[in-house]
């Protein structure tokens, strides 16, 4: 890992808990305990954290977005899990939309050797469409849209309108936060203006996500939490939400 790449990942690190200390970091990227020091000097001086005794806390403000390299590398055994799981819930004939992000590409992966057939995907991310696109039994409706660098998602106008002109079976969703006050957020008000437009042309909504997101609370708002009607995601959810969830009949399936 150079450095470029630990500074982003100390940057996800600080967005998820709020705090690192140089001791964890140093073992977590195998790094002397002055190469962190130095990483944390460096990202202060662009004013995107604040040093403290023995560590760091985020300078971040909500709409700060991970970069889709840092998160596909947190969390992906479960990820992995969660992408078997809701991949199982697809059954032959399905029509489908796939959100963006990297919980929802392993949905992809997964859907790509499930061996289900007839199946329809209708989707905004160039990622999901290029693991799908030669596989004989999935048909591919990729949104028109402007096109996200890094993210290679689209979003605005044209992107939402393709999803009000057809009406899924289910939705796996992804998403930036999720609070039981605040509901679904997302860090980027146009992803989030598209989300919302998913969520409408769907019969069932299925938010695919690790538990690292529960308790977070994004730039924009997405929709309420009774918006979804399954969450999968896995075992580490705080306890609160599992009752939340319950009297919200919202169905829990942990990978």
């Amino acid at each position: 890992m150079n450095a470029h790449e630990r500074h982003q990942a100390i940057l996800y690190l600080l967005e998820q808990g709020g705090r690192v200390t140089v001791a964890e970091l140093a073992e977590r990227f195998a790094v002397s305990e002055m190469t962190v020091r130095r990483d944390l000097d460096a990202l202060e001086r662009q004013g995107l954290l604040r040093r403290v005794r023995g560590g760091a806390v985020s300078a971040r403000g909500r709409s700060y977005e991970p970069p889709f390299l840092t998160r596909s590398t947190v969390h992906q055994v479960e990820k992995e899990r969660i992408g078997q799981v809701a991949a199982q819930l697809v059954e032959d004939g399905d029509s489908i939309a796939l959100d963006v992000g990297t919980t929802t590409l392993e949905v992809a992966r997964c859907l790509r050797q499930s061996g289900r057939r007839n199946l329809t995907v209708v989707t905004s991310s160039f990622r999901a469409a290029g693991l799908l696109a030669e596989q004989p039994d999935i048909r591919i409706v990729l949104t028109g849209g402007i096109l996200r660098p890094g993210e290679l998602s689209l979003v605005g106008q044209m992107a939402e309108q393709a999803f009000e002109r057809f009406y899924v079976d289910k939705l796996f969703l992804g998403i930036g936060g999720v609070d039981l006050q605040a509901g679904l957020t997302e860090y980027n008000l146009e992803d989030a203006q598209v989300k919302q437009a998913m969520i409408r042309s769907a019969k069932e909504v299925i938010l695919v996500t690790d538990s690292s997101k529960f308790d977070q609370v994004a730039f924009a708002a997405v929709a309420p939490l009774e918006a979804v009607d399954r969450i999968v995601t896995d075992t580490g959810i705080p306890p609160p939400y599992r009752d939340a969830l319950s009297t919200r009949d919202i169905q829990l399936l942990l990978a």
